[in-house]
């Protein structure tokens, strides 16, 4: 069993590593569901002793990316490549909203060498089943999925029947939402090999100004929720 922990800072990525986290999945502005990290970062992460996959997500939004964004994105991967990250996390679709296969190709050619996972554009397409054939047609590693609800433990019987289709041809790792308290029952009832969560809290900034600091607070990668998240997946009994 793995755990993958998305983060958008580099503290944030030590103190998953720090916990037990098993892979990175690096992105900035997780507040906007995570977009490409800036290169700075990358370059950075790619020092961090686990495999590091670098969100590819030009922007905000749905996933209907232009030619202009998909040269974005092709040049953001050839970052991920040279600074010797471990793989990318791709997704496209067309304005249908199914998978845009074409594109998923191009950017595929284009990260040769490199791991992938097909993020949770799967959980916004008509057929989920279908787009699973396409993202193992096209050799992807995995893909991040909660079953098409809000969270992966509402989605786990879709989760499921997805992990039974997929039949070890590509791994299912479901995420959103995912607790401590949650994850022994999802991995248990899916029998997924792997999961995702941002292992998170809100964290006050005793030093917010109210403009550029949230009085609210930002959220952190917190090192005992890692801890708890790993606990509970080595009790799971997987």
């Amino acid at each position: 069993m793995l755990l993958e922990v998305c983060v958008d800072t580099m503290e944030g990525a030590w103190a998953a590593v720090r916990s037990g986290a098993g892979r990175i999945e690096l992105c900035s502005a997780l507040s906007e569901g995570g977009l490409t990290p800036s290169a700075g970062l990358m370059r950075a992460a790619a020092k961090l002793p686990v495999p590091v996959y670098a969100m590819i997500r030009p922007r905000a939004g749905h996933f209907r990316f232009s030619e202009a964004e998909e040269e974005i994105m092709a040049s953001d991967i050839k970052l991920a490549k040279d600074f010797g990250l471990a793989g990318v996390v791709l997704g496209a679709q067309h304005g249908d909203h199914t998978l845009d296969r074409d594109m998923l190709e191009r950017l595929s050619d284009r990260a040769a060498g490199l791991g992938r996972t097909l993020h949770r554009v799967i959980d916004v397409v008509p057929d989920p089943f279908a787009a699973l054939e396409t993202a193992i047609d096209l050799g992807f590693e995995r893909v991040l999925t909660s079953g098409g609800q809000a969270t992966a433990n509402a989605g786990q019987a879709v989760i499921r029947e997805m992990a039974a289709t997929a039949d070890f041809r590509i791994g299912i790792m479901p995420g959103a939402g995912l607790r401590p308290d949650l994850v022994a029952n999802i991995i248990q009832s899916t029998g997924v090999t792997e999961v995702h969560a941002s292992c998170s809290v809100i964290v006050i900034d005793e030093d917010a100004d109210g403009l550029f600091c949230p009085p609210g607070g930002c959220r952190k990668t917190s090192e005992d929720l890692v801890k708890q998240m790993v606990a509970a997946i080595g009790n799971s009994g997987c």
